[in-house]
């Protein structure tokens, strides 16, 4: 092999090491790794409790329904938000506060972060951390990523806006073309526990049109199974994470 070979070699091994330390934070959105090494970044919280969390809203053409759902069943959620999102319907961020619900940052834009690019990340999130104080009138404690996907950088920017990273320990699959409300329950029942974060959307923008009232007709369900099994349904910010 000729020097410049070698060279190309080392080039390409090098590349892939960073790649391999930029992801590496992802290997938490295995559901085993991250409740033996992370249970709190997978959101396992107080045995008593199932944190409710939303992610991609707010959505003017969804978010209102969930609001009216939620206020019937005197529940309160945390909704991770686009800034991106936030920024078109800046008057329901206010709602959702103004609501009793809490909101979290789910990115500027939703995309999965391949390569790494600290710069853009950190000015992304500080982006939408600012635009959630502003626009909601409270700062955000919590981050969670596009796709549960926890890069380095991504791990860095939100521990230097002083965010939390919850990603969740039970998915209703909601954004398919073919969710319903009863195949979101099935979805999340075994995992409805104690400790529990579970994952809905409000938002219908990175998912299948229209998957979003799956989520909104599975709420009365999952209300009742947390009241049959005795625990609470309510925010991350009573779920007992907090340091």
């Amino acid at each position: 092999m000729t020097g410049q070979g070698r060279w190309a070699v080392r080039a390409v091994a090098a590349a892939a090491g960073v790649e391999v330390l930029h992801l590496a934070p992802a290997v938490t959105r295995l559901p085993p790794v991250a409740r033996i090494a992370a249970p709190r970044t997978a959101g396992i919280g107080a045995p008593g409790h199932v944190a409710l969390t939303f992610d991609d809203g707010p959505d003017p053409r969804s978010t209102p329904a969930f609001l009216g759902a939620l206020d019937a069943l005197g529940v309160r959620a945390t909704f991770f938000v686009l800034g991106s999102m936030l920024e078109r319907s800046p008057e329901l961020g206010r709602e959702l506060v103004r609501r009793g619900h809490e909101v979290g940052v789910h990115g500027w834009y939703h995309r999965r972060p391949w390569y790494p690019r600290p710069g853009r990340d950190l000015a992304e999130l500080r982006a939408t951390a600012d635009a959630v104080t502003e626009l909601c009138g409270t700062p955000p404690r919590w981050y969670r990523p596009p796709y549960g996907v926890l890069s380095s950088g991504l791990a860095a920017a939100a521990h230097r806006l002083g965010m939390r990273t919850v990603l969740w320990t039970a998915s209703g699959r909601d954004w398919t073309a073919h969710a319903s409300p009863e195949s979101v329950y099935d979805a999340l029942h075994p995992d409805l526990r104690g400790g529990a974060t579970v994952l809905l959307h409000d938002s219908d923008c990175t998912s299948a049109p229209g998957s979003w009232r799956s989520a909104l007709g599975a709420l009365p369900a999952v209300a009742d199974r947390c009241a049959a099994l005795g625990l609470r349904l309510g925010p991350l910010r009573e779920h007992g994470l907090a340091a």
